[in-house]
């Protein structure tokens, strides 16, 4: 009982922090002056964007085991599920941004435009895409589990790499300090499971 009550209560911190990480940053992109007179689609695009890069400090996490009182097959089954929410946020916000103006999205897509953030959120964009139909299709090319992680941990840091890039180039809602804090605890979580898994050394294994 004595160690049961510390860990419920670090457990309950650990919650509560990674709430504010998630919850600050959204109020903070939802007060912005520069969603004045803009779009409703556009607003929902650029919320789209926001709520991406939120999942990801979320992925990571649970698919490291880190998020206390979930167990291991409750942290991947809620890690497929918000893979599937970041590919919906991730389409919502290009579908979003096409609408409004498809120049500028061939541009990006093309890789050239003239704003250096567009061709980030494009590689992280494919990566996701890729990501996704990897899984979809993991049974049936029969990936053994070391191959299926080495080829997720890779896509994954091309995702972190590639998202966390393209927010903190883009001068938008999201506050400056805010957009930063979030940033850095995903590529944190990002580095700490790539860490903890090794794949290098999988790789390695195999290979002697």
């Amino acid at each position: 009982m004595t160690l049961a009550r510390p860990l419920l209560i670090w457990g309950g911190l650990i919650w509560a922090a990674l709430a504010a990480a998630l919850v600050v940053p959204l109020a903070v992109a939802a007060t912005s002056p520069l969603l004045a007179w803009r779009e409703p689609i556009y607003i929902a695009a650029g919320f789209a964007g926001v709520v991406g890069l939120a999942l990801l400090l979320l992925q990571p996490l649970l698919a490291g085991g880190y998020l206390p009182g979930l167990g291991a097959r409750r942290s991947r089954h809620l890690h497929a599920r918000v893979g599937g929410a970041l590919l919906t946020a991730v389409v919502i916000h290009v579908a979003g941004l096409w609408l409004t103006s498809p120049p500028d999205v061939i541009d990006a897509l093309l890789f050239r435009s003239p704003t250096p953030f567009s061709a980030w959120g494009v590689i992280a964009m494919w990566a996701v895409l890729a990501t996704a139909l990897l899984a979809t299709l993991r049974r049936r090319l029969r990936l053994r589990p070391s191959v299926w992680q080495s080829c997720h941990l890779a896509l994954a840091a091309v995702i972190v790499t590639g998202t966390v890039v393209h927010a903190l180039l883009i001068e938008g809602t999201m506050g400056t300090l805010s957009k930063a804090a979030l940033s850095a605890l995903v590529l944190a979580a990002a580095v700490k499971v790539v860490v903890d898994r090794r794949p290098w050394r999988v790789v390695a294994r195999q290979g002697a």
